[in-house]
């Protein structure tokens, strides 16, 4: 059996499969095609799927599908790099400029460390509005237009000319300094230090190293730009000016690679962090350094509470959850897991950006809010 990770806030909850499964259904009547989850307490296990996985032939979708999971993705691109750190081939505090010098030239290169990388404090701009130009304006979304999500479907971008539109642009804050701000420049570097420092590809070092290490049959880094296995469809609203939301679960997920590209499922998804925060999938001190958070503004304008590459949240009465959520396009899922290692809660959902905006570009408030918040705190927290 293993250690369970401990944490000072203690979580409590109770277990309702039937009021979990109601709450999935709300979430579908409310708007969301499709969602599906597990929940996890203790030896308990609920899985459960609400809606359909295709709006045109209505095929539901089922708790074992394979789903895009988004950012989720950087936990394991984190542990990855945190066990080359336990294995002593990277200095969590030493400059990247060390490792990666023409990726990172001169003094930037010098006072951003891994860890700054890591926890998203680097002050490197994401490289999102260069890649996909129509996108530029994000977030002032009511100046933005959704083209090139169709003109890049099947663009082969090349990680190290993302990476220079990330390190060429404005930088977003000062290295180290705080808040940090979220950019996906940050881990794709990570990517390029792990293939420094193993000799391979990230995808094949993260694949051996953590996916098969914990034994997840469900999950991979696609070579493709399909999904394979039963899946869903991925619609992506964007705000209203895809009407209706148009499906992109057929797409080149070589934008973001190992910084969000993960397909899996929300049975691995639980069972990849428990083995995370119980110390089996990187070290103890190792775990230690991926809990120490620092204030991390989002692409919505959230601050999270973000460690290395892990999120913290805190639920009032019911304690800490370690985890992380991901969004793509058209493909949301969100994964946490209780300080003490019992209650885990993992939720897939295949429509993104469902708020419609007002004339200033603010998005209005939807029933779906509303709904997956329910589900969510539920799932947490009973």
């Amino acid at each position: 059996m293993r250690d369970r990770a401990v944490d000072s806030g203690a979580v409590t909850t109770t277990f309702d499969p039937e009021k979990l499964q109601t709450a999935l259904e709300t979430l579908h009547l409310a708007g969301m095609p499709g969602a599906f989850a597990e929940v996890r307490d203790d030896n308990r296990i609920w899985r459960g799927a609400a809606g359909v996985a295709d709006v045109a032939t209505e095929r539901p979708v089922t708790a074992d599908m394979r789903h895009r999971v988004g950012s989720i993705t950087k936990t394991f691109t984190a542990a990855a790099v945190l066990q080359q750190i336990d294995d002593g081939e990277i200095e969590l505090d030493r400059p990247i400029g060390h490792y990666l010098p023409r990726l990172v030239p001169g003094e930037r290169g010098a006072a951003i460390t891994v860890r700054m990388l890591i926890n998203h404090t680097s002050g490197l701009a994401d490289y999102l509005a260069h890649a996909y130009p129509s996108l530029a304006a994000f977030p002032a979304l009511s100046k933005t237009t959704p083209e090139s999500l169709d003109d890049s479907r099947f663009t082969r971008f090349h990680p190290t000319e993302l990476i220079e539109m990330g390190v060429s642009a404005p930088a977003t804050g000062t290295p180290g300094g705080t808040p940090g701000v979220y950019s996906n420049t940050n881990y794709l570097l990570l990517c390029q230090l792990l293939e420094s420092v193993t000799g391979t590809s990230a995808e094949k070092c993260i694949t051996r190293n953590v996916i098969e290490r914990a034994g997840l049959r469900g999950t991979e880094l696609p070579a493709g730009t399909h999904i394979n296995g039963p899946h869903a469809l991925h619609y992506e609203a964007w705000f209203g000016m895809i009407d209706p939301p148009r499906d992109y679960s057929v797409y080149d997920m070589s934008w973001v690679g190992p910084a969000a590209s993960l397909i899996s499922t929300v049975a691995d998804l639980n069972r990849f962090f428990g083995l995370l925060l119980s110390g089996e999938i990187i070290s103890r001190s190792s775990l230690a350094q991926m809990q120490h958070t620092v204030p991390v503004v989002s692409f919505e304008g959230k601050t999270l509470d973000y460690g290395l590459g892990l999120q913290k949240m805190t639920v009032p009465g019911h304690g800490t959850y370690w985890g992380h959520e991901g969004s793509v396009w058209g493909g949301g899922a969100i994964s946490m897991t209780g300080a003490d290692g019992k209650r885990q809660v993992s939720i897939a959902v295949n429509l993104q950006r469902w708020n419609r905006l007002d004339s200033s570009g603010n998005p209005q408030p939807h029933p779906i809010d509303d709904a997956l918040r329910a589900l969510i705190q539920l799932a947490l927290c009973g």
